[in-house]
């Protein structure tokens, strides 16, 4: 029996994709998520479950080594693909499955010869490498993907760890540290980022951890893209486009507003373990972006936000995490949800709750669009000090003497968005 190309047949009919997004790629990451669920193709949230990489958004030079990590801890066979924009992620798809089939299948689609990187240029411009025939045993499934064992992003434990020896798996050594009650702990620094399921486009937050407790946060400045013109704050277009002199209708700012809540609350909810509920969040993301009318997407939402905003168990779960009162929010530059919400995790959330119901009857109001009295999704928009600037800052003081199962809770719940950031890069780089 030919077991080596039964598996490849195996990977090639369902692939289980690892989704890999980088900063100004929201839009390209919408379309893959979208097209997955309608393909029922298998949503990995670490390299060991995949064996299709898929890099959503810009070539981003600062991530490709991390992306080189997430690629070499997957299990042959294996492929990955490169979608630059929303136009070719279809095609990547299609080339990835491709890439996985029996190497008959591959020989007769086969792309123009790989480059000196081992990457091959097919005709819809997405990067695609494949290795279906290594005979090397994958990698044990820990990287930057998996939060728990990530390598980070800026070559794993090096530039924070004071050249620590690392463990299997590439996990740093503990070396050890006074804590606040004067005894003496190992104390272990941990990545999570830039690649996680369910977390901020190619965010990286540096933990210092003494048993289960933060001790200190350090956060790495976003990633640029190699090509400033690839740069786009998605969630803040309407805005954009309103400061810039276009007529933006409020329907269609407030449209896009509940439909990253409902991004963010779908990250909330699949952290926190309510994957059925993460994927509803999501699907009424797209009918939002897609144009429904609102007629068809009220009673959905209205079901959504009531069944969500009343569970005990996602209020008992993160309940007095993150707190931070809504002057201090002030203090620190947030606006928005997190400032208004003025509490924890929980207040957020049903924060982002409220506002959903509270947009829901202005989704096709055509007056024009007031950048100074609506806010974009995190707070009142700035170029020069986009919201989420304020809330990354704010993440080491929410953070430090928190557990390291509520971080991520934590992060999610405030949900900076780092396209705001890269935008800001391409501005300044305009200016300068």
């Amino acid at each position: 029996m030919d077991l080596t190309g039964l598996t490849l047949r195996v990977a090639a009919a369902r692939p289980h994709v690892l989704l890999a997004a980088v900063p100004g790629g929201t839009a390209v990451r919408l379309a893959a998520e979208r097209l997955l669920r309608a393909r029922d193709w298998l949503r990995a949230s670490t390299p060991a479950q995949a064996d299709l990489l898929l890099v959503a958004g810009p070539d981003l030079p600062e991530l490709r080594t991390p992306l080189e990590r997430l690629w070499r801890d997957m299990p042959a066979p294996r492929a990955r693909v490169h979608a630059r924009t929303a136009d070719e992620v279809e095609d990547a798809l299609n080339a990835g499955r491709g890439l996985l089939g029996p190497p008959a299948v591959r020989h007769a689609s086969a792309a123009p010869p790989a480059d000196a990187g081992g990457h091959r240029e097919g005709d819809h411009g997405a990067r695609e490498r494949h290795e279906g025939d290594d005979q090397t045993p994958g990698h044990d499934g820990h990287g930057d993907h998996g939060g728990h064992g990530g390598h980070g992003g800026h070559g794993g434990h090096g530039g924070h760890s004071g050249g620590q020896t690392e463990m299997p798996g590439g996990l740093p050594m503990a070396g050890q540290g006074a804590d606040r009650d004067g005894l003496t702990l190992d104390q272990l620094h941990l990545p999570l980022g830039p690649f996680l399921a369910d977390w901020p486009a190619g965010l990286t937050v540096r933990l210092v951890l003494q048993g289960d407790v933060v001790q200190r946060v350090d956060v790495d400045e976003p990633a640029r893209p190699f090509d400033d013109a690839a740069a786009e704050a998605f969630w803040a277009q309407p805005w954009l486009r309103a400061a810039s002199g276009e007529p933006v209708p409020v329907g269609e700012a407030v449209r896009r507003r509940a439909a990253a809540h409902l991004d963010s609350l779908g990250r909330l909810l699949a952290v926190a373990g309510w994957p059925a509920e993460a994927v509803r969040a999501r699907r009424l993301r797209d009918d939002l972006l897609y144009g429904a009318p609102r007629a068809a997407v009220a009673p959905r939402l209205e079901r959504f936000t009531r069944r969500v905003g009343r569970s005990r168990t996602l209020a008992w779960l993160t309940r007095g995490i993150g707190v931070v009162t809504a002057q201090k929010a002030r203090e620190a530059g947030v606006g928005g949800p997190a400032a208004r919400a003025g509490g924890d995790v929980t207040s957020r959330y049903r924060q982002w709750l409220a506002d959903i119901r509270h947009d829901l009857p202005r989704l096709e109001d055509p007056a024009p669009l007031d950048v100074a009295v609506e806010d974009s999704p995190r707070g009142p928009w700035s170029a020069d000090h986009p919201p989420s600037a304020a809330l990354i800052a704010l993440l080491p003081r929410l953070l430090v003497g928190a557990e390291l199962a509520a971080a991520r809770l934590v992060v999610a719940s405030l949900d900076p968005d780092p396209d705001e950031l890269v935008f800001r890069g391409v501005v300044e780089v305009a200016r300068g």
